[in-house]
């Protein structure tokens, strides 16, 4: 595997590729990886003749008072990782590089960015957006694997791509769990085991939601079930709810009642210092 800096050396090497007529696949990330990363890296495998890796913590996407000094940076630990899934490139650029003196440009996708994260998050999916826009450029794939734990993240990537006409695939992979069912994610590492056993309240939630919607489709009140759920949450000690709602998978409009491409969205707070998020469909279609 081939560790790369320079954004003109990655361009190089995806040009040569792509007239070698070899298929390109991209997982964006931010690093730390854990399973969730490698089953994203395994399955751009099995679609692409070449797998790159980016590492990149994107500073504009972090908000005032947000972790970016804190989140977690092992290069060698995640680059013996990447390795392991025989990942052809780890693209490791540095802030100066994507974002040199002077640098002005954002992406904004406007009505999917607006609510769930993005209402106490101004300004993230804009810079979500911006850097795997420069991603996509440097990297030249024909296809980007993301994982579905960020959903919205996920549609507004979709939104973009579709709007402004990039010739990718965008490719949505399940959400990885531990064993206790938390779902996979590098803030999983701030939290003691006393505080994991806490965060549980998120999965819990999916699985009284799932079964609450069993067969309740067009019958049952997307708002009540959110109130359940938030209910259910605030009773767990440590744990506050930053939001629950019931959406459309494709508009991320919230739902009146449960249906067929409904999907709960969470976020929640443990303790006022790890911010987790989830989400599930809820009926089968």
């Amino acid at each position: 595997m081939k560790l790369v800096h320079d954004p003109s050396e990655i361009a190089a090497l995806a040009a040569g590729w792509r007239g070698q007529g070899l298929k390109i696949a991209l997982v964006p990330t931010m690093g730390w990886f854990h399973a969730g990363h490698l089953a994203l890296m395994r399955q751009a495998r099995q679609k692409a003749d070449r797998v790159v890796v980016s590492l990149f913590v994107n500073p504009i996407q972090f908000g005032p008072g947000e972790d970016l000094a804190a989140y977690p940076r092992d290069l060698q630990r995640d680059r013996e990782l990447a390795a392991g899934e025989e990942v052809d490139v780890l693209y490791a650029p540095s802030a100066t590089d994507m974002y040199p003196p002077g640098f002005q440009t954002t992406i904004r996708v406007v009505e999917l960015g607006r609510g769930l994260c993005g209402a106490s998050r101004p300004g993230h999916f804009d810079g979500v957006c911006t850097v795997v826009m420069k991603l996509l450029h440097q990297t030249q794939p024909h296809l980007a694997v993301f994982g579905e734990k960020d959903f919205q993240q996920l549609a507004v990537i979709r939104r973009m791509v579709r709007d402004l006409d990039l010739a990718v695939d965008i490719v949505g992979h399940p959400i990885v769990r531990e064993a206790s069912g938390l779902a996979m994610s590098s803030r999983n590492s701030y939290l003691t085991e006393g505080e994991k056993e806490q965060a549980l309240c998120l999965h819990r939630a999916i699985l009284f939601a799932q079964e609450k919607a069993k067969g309740a489709a067009q019958s049952l009140s997307a708002a009540v079930l959110c109130c359940e759920i938030e209910d259910n949450i605030r009773q767990v000690p440590g744990c506050v709810v930053e939001y629950v709602e019931i959406v459309d998978a494709d508009s991320l409009e919230r739902c009146e009642t449960v249906g067929g491409n409904s999907r709960l969205i969470m976020a929640v707070k443990v303790h006022e210092r790890v911010r987790l998020i989830d989400n599930t469909r809820l009926c089968e279609v």
